[in-house]
């Protein structure tokens, strides 16, 4: 199995060489940014599954005010795409930008195997699916402990979930 990806000029080009281990949907204002979009679908592989192919890939590394650890995000150094998140917090494992692949919809998720995090700082009108892991921020509380997440009976607006 492979599947590749690369940046919006063709110049970095990567691949992975398995399934996801999981696909986080984020929507923190990290993610926001770094993306230029609503939230970040990223499907998280195994770091030994993952291949830059060519291209100059430029990282930057910025400092989470949740973990205090340090995230990578790698761009290409000619068009500026970002296409991969390496979280010091995760050793062992790379997030890829889901629409930086050649097939963005390659991928399978569902309740088991996927999660919406820091939905409190989503978008309104984001609609949640039902049964879905929901977190109003991260997933783990700062120390690692996991946090009980939140599901719902159908699908909803972020704007009309109490407690957000």
């Amino acid at each position: 199995m492979e599947h590749q990806g690369g940046c919006l000029c063709g110049a970095v080009r990567y691949r992975v060489k398995a399934e996801p281990l999981r696909v986080t949907f984020c929507h923190c204002r990290f993610c926001q940014r770094a993306t230029g979009a609503a939230y970040a679908v990223e499907p998280i592989f195994s770091e030994a599954e993952f291949e830059l192919l060519s291209g100059d890939a430029k990282t930057y590394s910025h400092i989470s005010t949740g973990s205090g650890k340090a995230i990578d995000i790698h761009f290409c150094g000619n068009c500026g795409s970002t296409f991969r998140y390496v979280l010091h917090r995760y050793p062992g494992v790379t997030g890829i930008l889901a629409g930086t692949f050649d097939d963005p919809n390659w991928f399978d998720w569902d309740a088991d195997t996927a999660k919406h995090i820091f939905l409190s700082a989503a978008r309104p009108e984001t609609i949640v699916p039902a049964q879905m892991p929901l977190f109003a921020h991260h997933a783990l509380d700062s120390d690692g402990a996991a946090i009980k997440p939140r599901t719902l009976d159908a699908p909803t607006p972020v704007g009309d979930i109490d407690g957000l």
